[in-house]
């Protein structure tokens, strides 16, 4: 499980920086800080 939440949270990092470059600042910052929430290092909501 500890796997798959690393590699959601990788997916919705990177998503989030592509709308920042793309000029989508809030969604990109939104991306961002759900990337971290969902990361095993960060506070998961599966737990």
């Amino acid at each position: 499980m500890a796997l798959l939440l690393w590699i959601l949270a990788v997916i919705l990092v990177v998503a989030g920086i592509v709308s920042l470059l793309r000029g989508q600042m809030l969604w990109g910052i939104v991306l961002i800080v759900v990337g971290l929430l969902v990361g095993p290092g960060g506070v998961s909501i599966f737990t």
